[in-house]
């Protein structure tokens, strides 16, 4: 294929990079990413049709219990205060939260939360906790089902879903006024990306399926009534992932264990010295956006 319909606007994507699974090296297939001559956006096509075999069984690490989860889980509490931000409380449902530690930190705090998650093994330990979940690999049916919420928070999720303007159209929908819909994602526009191409880990291929411009998404909010509050590649997230970028980009160009390890060494030196490149403008490996729905 020379071009494609992007899988975000709709409009021509030509072919822009081939990339390997360089992250976990369960396949030695290429595959093809396309840049949209309108947004920007890069998207995988064809998405592979058996895309669950790309995902390692040890892909979600299954803590003993809630109380090591939570032990396990205090990166979250940035998100928690981000969201706290906009929506003091209320109804939070979260799309993709595997073992589920944001939404136990958001449970703690006394959001009334739930989850939609495909895995099966998430969504039993996610039950046996007291998180409520859906297993579905359909969000857009779940939303729609399960609504109105004040929250709605997708981290690091959308990047793997085929169809991000429909899932983002139903969050939208979902929303109750003064509601928020919240996402992380890798940042294409990142200094990373630029200088390294397909060896990015971020790229991630082949379960990062769309990597979109935080512009594009939060033109989608807008076509929903939706406003833009927060848009940031500087929160705690992604000063982690400007670092595990570095790492683990570094560690790509290597097959054993032992180089590999030698080469996240050095990436964590690469990263210190970059730290203020980084955070330059938008320079960071991923982005957080918040948007709300007026309230009424």
């Amino acid at each position: 294929m020379t071009s494609v319909q992007c899988p975000v606007c709709g409009a021509e994507a030509t072919a822009a990079l081939r990339a390997t699974d360089r992250n976990r090296r369960l396949s030695a297939e290429t595959f093809t990413y396309y840049r949209c001559t309108r947004c920007d956006t890069l998207g995988l096509l064809p998405v592979p049709q058996d895309l669950g075999r790309y995902y390692a069984a040890e892909y979600y690490a299954v803590p003993a219990d809630r109380s090591a989860l939570v032990a396990a889980s205090g990166a979250e509490r940035y998100k928690l205060e981000i969201i706290r931000r906009f929506v003091a409380g209320g109804r939070l449902v979260e799309i993709g939260p595997a073992v589920g530690g944001f939404a136990a930190v958001m449970q703690d705090a006394g959001y009334e939360t739930s989850a939609i998650e495909m895995d099966a093994e998430c969504c039993r330990f996610l039950r046996g906790i007291g998180i409520p979940v859906r297993e579905t690999d359909d969000p857009i049916a779940a939303l729609t089902a399960d609504g109105p919420f004040d929250v709605v928070a997708m981290w690091h999720v959308i990047e793997h879903l085929p169809n991000p303007h429909e899932v983002l159209d139903a969050a939208a929908a979902s929303l109750r006024p003064g509601g928020v819909v919240a996402l992380a994602a890798p940042n294409p526009e990142s200094f990373q990306f630029r200088l390294l191409g397909r060896r990015w880990t971020h790229l991630d291929a082949p379960r990062h399926l769309v990597l979109a411009p935080p512009a594009e998404f939060a033109r989608i909010g807008r076509e929903h009534g939706l406003e833009v509050v927060l848009l940031t590649t500087h929160d705690p997230g992604t000063m982690h992932w400007n670092v595990f970028g570095w790492r683990e980009s570094l560690a790509g160009f290597a097959a054993g264990r032992f180089p590999r390890h030698a080469l996240r060494l050095i990436g964590g030196m690469v990263a210190r010295v970059m730290a203020a490149v980084d955070q330059r403008g938008r320079n960071g490996s991923t982005y957080t956006l918040v948007m709300r729905k007026p309230p009424a």
